[in-house]
């Protein structure tokens, strides 16, 4: 469900920079929100807001702007499988087929820009910049995927832990504080752990040493190194 908030803009930047952007975009989106013609809309979500669903049809590629949003899939048993968090400067929404494989909701109040697929797909047709990004960002979808699926078969529970707190100290620590936009349960759905196992993991690691808290979900990472050697 969508509720816009924003007027619909023409990004009408030039890949080769003759003019500027209608608001900043990130390297990964510059190339394609760029392109001369398209139209970007910007759209926000409350928090737990459903941005797509699963197998609605695609029809938009999404970037977030502000906020941070999840994929997930609800099992047939009612448990979720979060695939993937996606952060400020991140695209989302790519699919090889028709429709979304994943359901997409804001994990709190989020901003999104979004392109039509179809004007993605006509100006990939007509400029190799544009599909090397596309090819580049699907590439990328790919190598996450390939990781994550290496974490929930081989690696132990610590392990996972300490791949995700790395992942978002690469992704999120300013000043050398990671504020967590998700909770816990979204965390343990992400690693395929439960709740109580995540806590209690954060917990040993608090006790070592390696990582403090400031506040529910702000974390400093005291030793990297000893992180690092776990998730080895």
């Amino acid at each position: 469900m969508l509720t816009e908030t924003l007027n619909t803009q023409a990004i009408n930047t030039q890949i080769r920079g003759k003019i500027a952007p209608a608001h900043p975009v990130s390297d990964q989106f510059g190339a394609i929100a760029g392109h001369v013609g398209l139209v970007a809309t910007e759209f926000s979500y409350r928090k737990d807001e459903e941005i797509y669903g699963e197998d609605e049809p695609a029809e938009y590629v999404y970037q977030v702007i502000t906020g941070a949003v999840r994929s997930y899939k609800l099992l047939s048993d009612g448990r979720r499988q979060i695939g993937s968090f996606h952060l400020p400067g991140d695209v989302f929404g790519l699919e090889s087929g028709p429709s979304h494989r994943l359901a997409a909701e804001a994990i709190i109040d989020t901003t999104v820009r979004l392109v039509k697929r179809a004007s993605l797909e006509k100006a990939a047709s007509t400029d190799v910049q544009v599909a090397r990004k596309l090819w580049a960002m699907t590439a990328g979808e790919l190598r996450h995927a390939e990781d994550h699926m290496l974490l929930l078969g081989r690696k132990t529970a610590m392990e996972r832990v300490a791949t995700f707190l790395l992942e978002m100290d690469r992704r999120l620590a300013v000043a050398g504080m990671m504020a967590l936009p998700m909770c816990r349960r979204d965390i343990g759905d992400y690693l395929g752990l439960t709740l109580e196992t995540v806590s209690r993991a954060l917990s040993q690691l608090h006790a070592q040493g390696i990582l403090g808290f400031s506040g529910a979900r702000q974390i400093v990472l005291r030793n990297r190194q000893r992180l690092h050697n776990l998730d080895a």
